[in-house]
């Protein structure tokens, strides 16, 4: 490290010697790995920057249209960018998702009917999906909308040594005629697994298309845009979902969430979105698309800085004797960080020494609380320019057994690192 950036840490964010002694060995160790991912991030911005001038875009894709947005031509134009990008027939990229979740569940209602079954092949999904499909749903909740709701089954298949059990799958499929849709989340979410790479995804999906070619196959591609050099529909997935505050948005799009995959499921999945007839045709964008186009400009170079602050993190915490998955050496298809602490309160120090090494927010100490959407009460570090946005340094987790937090994001990787020694500081 530069000897005056060394003395400002020491100086004037009391990072210990110890804490900077980490980060010197962690830094020897991580750099050769950083090289790969920058040859990936170097081709990913070839692509995204070709899609671009594909679609001939110009200043007056910039559009700021209100009302019914008929004839928005910066939005049906960044809808083919993202095809393009995403090697997809359809893209649907709108400011009116409000999440990653509201992106998937989009999905799944536009394309499941009463009397279809849904099957996750990853495990159990995300806790804030789960409310979406009605697990663990009592009559006390009363009719809340969910899939169960509306008579959509849920069944889901347990990983087989931390990988897809593709067998199980087969017989679950020959099993039950009803299955319309086979669930993917590549991302860890707060599970202990790895994160599942495109290759992975490949060969799954290969060997059901043998003998199911008809099912319809959903990727949740939250924190994987771009990591990789190709994406889910490139493996044979028919659609995939994902938010703009994460990988795709570059830190820029202050909201909203994209849809891409075979043309069909898009519209139907657009009819979630608005309604039956409209779809994608209509909605305005209030002036969001310059910051659209600009952070999926972006997304190529700001996911691989939050990749490498997790890579770092893994490194750092692994040295200092906490456990750590993935490790800083396994490959990579996302940005999450899983660090497991088995101590309550070095949890919570660790997640607030990420909001004190916020550039927004730094004055705040976070709680946890019961945050709507989650099981269990969750503490969530997220000093962001934009509310929310994991792809800025943010870290949270659930205030349950083994304590283990999950961090990810970073919009460069200076910054993720100081976020990381303060907190380190903090528990050592």
């Amino acid at each position: 490290m530069y000897r005056k950036s060394q003395e400002y840490l020491m100086n004037e964010y009391k990072i210990s010697a110890s804490a900077l002694e980490l980060h010197q060995r962690t830094m020897e160790a991580v750099e050769p790995l950083f090289r790969e991912y920058e040859n990936i991030r170097e081709y990913n911005q070839f692509k995204v920057l070709k899609a671009f001038q594909e679609e001939r875009i110009s200043d007056y894709h910039f559009t700021n249209t209100t009302g019914y947005g008929y004839g928005d031509i910066g939005r049906d134009t960044l809808d083919l960018v993202y095809a393009r990008i995403f090697k997809a027939e359809k893209a649907l990229v709108r400011p009116h998702f409000v999440s990653g979740t509201h992106a998937i569940s989009s999905v799944l209602y536009g394309i499941l009917r009463p009397g279809d079954t849904l099957l996750a092949i990853t495990g159990r999904p995300y806790d804030t999906i789960l409310g979406v499909i009605g697990i663990d749903q009592t009559e006390e909740d009363g009719n809340i909308g969910s899939l169960k709701d509306f008579g959509i089954s849920y069944e889901e298949i347990e990983l087989r040594n931390n990988q897809i059990d593709i067998d199980a799958v087969l017989k679950t499929l020959r099993a039950d005629q009803k299955v319309k849709m086979l669930h993917i989340q590549r991302s860890k979410g707060y599970a202990s697994r790895n994160s599942f790479t495109i290759g992975e995804i490949e060969e799954a999906i290969r060997a059901i298309r043998v003998e199911f070619p008809d099912v319809i196959i959903f990727v949740d591609n939250c924190y994987g845009e771009f990591i990789e050099d190709r994406e889910p529909v490139e493996a044979g997935a028919d659609i995939v979902a994902g938010s703009l505050i994460k990988n795709a948005g570059g830190g820029i799009s202050p909201t909203g969430g994209y849809i891409a995959g075979r043309g069909d499921l898009v519209d139907l999945s657009s009819y979630r979105l608005t309604v039956p007839g409209l779809g994608g045709e209509t909605g305005s964008t209030f002036g969001v698309m310059r910051s659209f186009f600009q952070g999926l400009f972006m997304a190529p170079q700001v996911s691989i800085e939050a990749l490498k602050t997790a890579i770092y993190a893994a490194k750092i915490m692994e040295q200092a004797g906490f456990e750590v998955h993935p490790k800083a050496e396994v490959k990579r298809t996302d940005i999450v960080q899983a660090i497991t602490f088995r101590d309550k309160d070095k949890l919570i120090d660790f997640v607030k020494g990420i909001q004190y090494g916020a550039p927004v927010d730094s004055n705040a100490s976070c709680e946890p609380w019961d945050m709507p959407g989650y099981k269990d009460q969750v503490i969530m570090a997220a000093g962001a320019f934009i509310q929310g946005a994991s792809i800025e340094l943010s870290c949270d987790a659930p205030i349950r057994e083994p304590y283990t937090a999950y961090l990810q994001g970073g919009l460069s990787f200076d910054h993720g690192k100081i976020g990381i020694l303060i907190a380190i500081s903090r528990i050592l």
